[in-house]
């Protein structure tokens, strides 16, 4: 069999010594410095030892030449074991000793000058009652100083802080913050963290190369601008990683679809750009030399815009590898660039063996580079060369990162190769097209605009599949994270592979599994439809929050808050059907509550908000004023007695506002308490087709203890179902719960809450009125039926939620 070679060198001879490096730097990444120096003195003393016999052997004897290769072998995964130590040695030393380490062990307050090596991530926090963005930074630390000390030292350092300031720094930024130094994450190459108190303040502008990527990706944004909101968004971050304007559903939609990586700045987009170039100069009848200098410059051009990050430079370099070794059609030789690569990255910066970005990139062009060729030749006998690759290589790629993405979320994307491959032919056009808009926006930013409307119209083929793929109920499936999952992932794949040797039980494999998938997407919901018919209410899982519908007519609902994410309140409308909203109510303006508004306006019109006379806390509050001023929707601030309603004569639904009053003062513990007791309180009932009666329901928004007393004081009507207050949280007066004399208590919680809710000594007191609990937490979306008589309870369960 040929053998493929790099350098006169075979192939898979660099494949033990990548492997062996990484695991070395994997390991010792954990350990103390002098655990690392001892491994590289063992492995150097191997190494002497083996080649010492090696020379003896061949004066003595003849040594076969796969005798002489395995000891080659031998010696060059002990020399790389060796050399991985002894940098992982000298690195840990480094971030582990000096006076950073000193201060970060005494949990010192300081101030610090850093360099920014990383886009500053400023993450929006989700839950709570206001909207604190943070920002996670990776930097250099060049100075820092105590009271009494200042030291000039050059370790990094990851800042933690307010998202106040961060935003439009570049990276290359010197920056001068305060703050209070903690000890850094174990076995991450960091001197320390830094708790950052107050915004940045910035002591020299970015480098000429960071201004120039900062400029053409601006003008890329500006470029998106004639797009539709959603392309807007999406087509930056597919180009070169910017994701500040994309969507948060959009997000929630790649996530689920598993093509979450199609906004990371990777190998393919490098890859593209380089192919794209090629492609011309090859028309264009240049010669080979010159192609490949032209190419080069394409991915070091395109390195530029999409900011020449770490990130951004793995990728150039794992775009580089598959890109010769795809053109080349020898994978073997690209599976051994691929190896130097990866002991070359080892060596230089060890800590990326514990990045799941790194192992992903690696992962992902292995697969194209030694699965992708066998598929796209065996297809190729059925299908058109050109669809047989379209397929092979996002296939290939997304089955080798399989492993990876069941370690890091214990979770199996079902649809992801589907998705991919569907999403995979628009991918190439969308990045070259905007890489070609962003180098043109700050010569002709009409020239730009052109480019952009047609990759605009291939961002809104991704977002469609997208979207069609997150909908569908087998979209993802549980599985066991971490080695335990990556060990059954294992088993299961051997077994698959025994069971598929042969033709025909490939056959009856692919009917069967044709035949789950009909079943769960027909039979399923036949079996268990959700909504449930006739649904009167359903309390959104929307996690630490609050959102509901109530059913208002065929594809019509009056949603009463909205959680603290577009994503979730989206996804729950959308499952009822509902396209039309005719009112909405917000009950108080704390972000659990208000958040989540825009994922109610996708794509929905709504007639009317009404708002809570408080205006606390004012950000929030503006905040939403904002967003209904923008899209001209009114805005109702209603009085005590106010009616709406809605529904067609078999079914109808009536609210009542039954609180507060405009100029009532409100009282509270804190401006949070006050807040809550200025929420909008509502009484709704049902009726039937002849005016009865069928139940009814108190939705008390977050109202505590002081408002209801005040409430228990004008009267409390009597309820069948209670929306708990305040998630449940333990400042509920019993007699206020006693007087609804309800039989079901409904509870909107997240899973995962900082704040104790449910309070145990509430749900014991909903026990003790005789209450039935449900909780969003425990069931996911809880649905209200009409049931003979009385209303029920319709749980939909977490798995399907």
């Amino acid at each position: 069999m040929r053998e493929g070679r790099l350098g006169g060198v075979p192939s898979v001879v660099l494949v033990a010594p990548a492997l062996a490096s990484w695991t070395t730097a994997l390991v010792l990444l954990g350990c103390a410095a002098v655990v690392a120096a001892l491994v590289s003195g063992v492995s150097v003393t191997g190494a002497a030892v083996v080649y010492a016999r090696g020379r003896r052997r061949s004066r003595r004897e003849v040594i076969s030449p796969g005798a002489g290769a395995v000891a080659k072998l031998g010696l060059a995964v002990l020399a790389c074991v060796a050399a991985t130590a002894a940098v992982v040695a000298f690195k840990v030393h480094t971030v582990s000793s000096g006076p950073v380490a000193e201060l970060s062990a005494r949990g010192a307050t300081v101030t610090a000058e850093v360099v920014i090596t990383d886009d500053p991530r400023v993450r929006p926090h989700h839950g709570g009652v206001t909207r604190r963005d943070s920002a996670v930074m990776e930097a250099q630390m060049v100075v820092v100083a105590t009271t009494r000390t200042r030291f000039v030292v050059d370790v990094p350092v990851v800042l933690l802080g307010p998202g106040d300031g961060w935003r439009g720094l570049l990276p290359s930024q010197r920056v001068r913050v305060r703050g209070r130094l903690g000890p850094a994450e174990p076995g991450e190459l960091t001197a320390a963290v830094l708790l950052v108190r107050g915004p940045p303040e910035p002591l020299s502008g970015p480098s000429s190369l960071q201004s120039a990527a900062g400029a053409l990706r601006a003008g890329l944004r500006e470029a998106s601008d004639v797009l539709p909101p959603d392309e807007r968004g999406l087509l930056p971050g597919l180009v070169v990683g910017d994701v500040s304007r994309m969507d948060d559903q959009v997000k929630q939609d790649f996530k689920t679809a598993g093509l979450s990586h199609l906004t990371a700045v990777s190998g393919a987009n490098l890859a593209f750009v380089a192919g794209a170039v090629l492609l011309i100069a090859r028309l264009a009848g240049l010669p080979l030399p010159v192609r490949a200098v032209v190419a080069v410059a394409a991915m070091l051009g395109f390195a530029v815009v999409a900011r020449p990050s770490p990130s951004v430079l793995r990728a150039l370099v794992m775009g580089t590898v598959a890109a010769i070794a795809l053109g080349s059609g020898r994978s073997r030789d690209g599976l051994a660039a691929l190896s130097a690569t990866v002991l070359g990255l080892m060596l230089f910066d060890p800590g990326l063996a514990r990045q799941y970005g790194f192992a992903l990139s690696v992962f992902a062009t292995g697969g194209i580079l030694l699965i992708a060729p066998r598929w796209r030749d065996r297809l190729a006998m059925r299908m058109p060369a050109l669809l047989a690759e379209a397929i092979a290589v996002p296939a290939a790629a997304q089955v080798a990162v399989t492993p990876i993405l069941v370690l890091m979320s214990g979770r199996l994307d079902l649809v992801a190769i589907p998705a991919n491959l569907l999403a995979g032919p628009a991918v190439a056009p969308a990045t070259v097209l905007g890489f070609a808009a962003a180098l043109l926006a700050p010569l002709s930013m009409g020239m730009a605009q052109i480019l952009v409307r047609p990759a605009g119209l291939a961002v809104g083929w991704i977002i469609a599949v997208a979207e069609r793929a997150a909908d569908l109920p087998v979209a993802t499936a549980d599985w066991p994270g971490g080695m335990p999952g990556l060990g059954l992932l294992v088993a299961a794949a051997v077994v698959g592979w025994v069971i598929l040797r042969g033709r025909g039980r490939r056959r009856v494999v692919a009917a069967l599994v044709i035949g789950g998938l009909l079943a769960a997407l027909i039979a399923g919901p036949v079996a268990s439809p959700w909504p449930p018919p006739g649904w009167l209410m359903v309390v959104c899982d929307v996690g630490q929050g609050d959102a509901m519908a109530l059913s208002a007519g065929e594809g019509k609902a009056v949603v009463v808050d909205t959680g603290p994410e577009p994503g979730p309140v989206d996804r729950c409308l959308h499952d009822l059907d509902v396209r039309k909203v005719p009112l909405m109510v917000l009950t108080h303006p704390h972000l659990d509550h208000v958040g989540g508004l825009t994922g109610v306006l996708r794509g929905r019109p709504v007639g009317a908000v009404v708002v809570s006379p408080g205006r606390v806390p004012e950000r929030e509050s503006a905040r939403v004023s904002w967003e209904l001023r923008a899209r001209r929707i009114p805005e109702w601030v209603t009085p005590p007695g106010t009616r709406w309603r809605f529904g067609a004569a078999e079914l109808t639904v009536e609210l009542t506002v039954l609180a507060p009053a405009p100029g009532a003062a409100r009282e509270g513990p804190g401006e949070g308490a006050i807040a809550n007791n200025g929420s909008v309180v509502l009484l709704v009932r049902w009726s039937g087709a002849t005016g009865a009666p069928i139940g009814s329901a108190l939705l008390a928004g977050d109202l505590e203890t002081e408002a209801q007393a005040a409430l228990l004081h004008v009267g409390v009507p009597q309820v069948d179902l209670l929306k708990v207050p305040h998630h449940g949280s333990s400042r509920q007066d019993p007699a206020f719960l006693a007087a609804t004399r309800a039989r079901v208590a409904l509870i909107s919680v997240g899973a995962v809450n900082d704040y104790g809710h449910p309070s145990p000594l509430t749900l014991r007191r909903l026990s003790w009125l005789g209450m039935r609990p449900y909780r969003t937490d425990l069931s996911g979306d809880l649905a209200v039926v009409a049931h003979s008589v009385h209303l029920a309870v319709v749980p939909r369960g977490k798995a399907a939620g």
